[in-house]
């Protein structure tokens, strides 16, 4: 069990890890962070009982528009309303690059018991592939999230709707396509490597545009 547990939030860990130490500003918002996560991981369990009542009710007739459209945008919205609520006005969310480690924290807090709660039902067989799709693409649709609540938390005018807006959509769709690949059984992995490689480019080059954006902020402060 204790194996299954550490397979299981390993590849989350290595994640954040990854994206955390990229960040060379000080003031690092640690405790914001982890409770970041906990809301995250907490968001899980309401998630899985609507998607289970809609289930258990038919309420979608299309099972491919269920699996896609209906559990993408319930994901997204829950991720995008945490940070609104709990994480957008904070003090401790101080530049642009700390929506990317705000995002990809709610995210792979989910993605972590997520993965805990298939691995203990599926098994190992699984971990590497559940380590290469859904827990890394649940990070990097954080990092997109997160990149855009970064911009809007700076930006002025009609501006910070705009970024609000683009921090729930472009998740979604990246996360809608992700669950349109997985129901195109016989060539689902012919076109998922290239949307994996498009999502990882996408999502870094977010990470570099965050980082770069952040330091403009701290020189306009430097005397």
């Amino acid at each position: 069990m204790i194996i299954l547990f550490t397979v299981a939030i390993a590849p989350s860990l290595a994640l954040f890890s990854y994206l955390y130490l990229r960040k060379e500003i000080s003031s690092d918002p640690s405790r914001t962070l982890f409770k970041a996560f906990v809301y995250g991981a907490v968001m899980t369990f309401p998630i899985l009982f609507i998607q289970h009542v809609f289930e258990e009710e038919q309420v979608f007739t299309n099972e491919f528009l269920q699996n896609t459209i209906f559990t993408g945008a319930l994901e997204e919205f829950f991720k995008w309303l945490i940070l609104l609520v709990f994480v957008y006005k904070n003090y401790e969310f101080d530049d642009a690059y700390d929506g990317i480690l705000f995002g990809a924290s709610v995210s792979l807090g989910f993605a972590t018991v997520e993965n805990i709660l298939f691995l203990f039902t599926f098994g190992l067989d699984t971990a590497f592939i559940r380590a290469l799709l859904p827990v890394s693409s649940h990070a990097l649709f954080g990092v997109v999230m997160g990149y855009y609540f970064g911009r809007s938390k700076f930006a002025s005018g009609d501006n910070k709707k705009w970024f609000l807006v683009s921090a729930l959509v472009f998740p979604f769709l990246l996360h809608a396509t992700y669950n349109t690949i997985l129901e195109i059984h016989d060539l689902w992995l012919y076109l998922m490597i290239p949307f994996m490689l498009f999502l990882w480019w996408f999502g870094l080059t977010r990470v570099k545009y965050a980082h770069v954006f952040a330091m403009r902020q701290i020189r306009k402060r430097l005397p």
